[in-house]
């Protein structure tokens, strides 16, 4: 007898700060990849099907993207990093018998 199936994996490639398109909040989003395995014997032999995804973790919404854009996404700063911004102006100079 040949025991043959399949199995799936699920592997977070990023998290991202984005709104999401279900709640409309801005929260972290899981960048999800989610490969498909052929199995014989319970073995994990070759992928059959790989698909992205990103999931809100506020609502817990999941919507299917392309490969490009997965990768796209996981490039972003991830959630909860404060990005550097430059200050907004430069520090302003006390002049000689300016009282304030």
């Amino acid at each position: 007898m040949i025991i043959f199936g399949t199995r799936r994996t699920v592997a977070q490639l990023a998290m991202v700060l984005l709104t999401c398109a279900n709640c409309h909040r801005s929260a972290a989003n899981a960048v999800l990849k989610l490969v498909t395995k052929f199995t014989l014997f319970f073995i994990p032999l070759f992928p059959v099907r790989v698909r992205y995804s990103i999931q809100c973790t506020a609502c817990g919404f999941a919507m299917a993207v392309d490969k490009d854009q997965a990768e796209q996404l996981a490039q972003l700063p991830p959630a909860g990093a404060t990005p550097q911004y430059p200050p907004p102006y430069p520090q302003q100079q006390q002049y000689p018998g300016a009282h304030g």
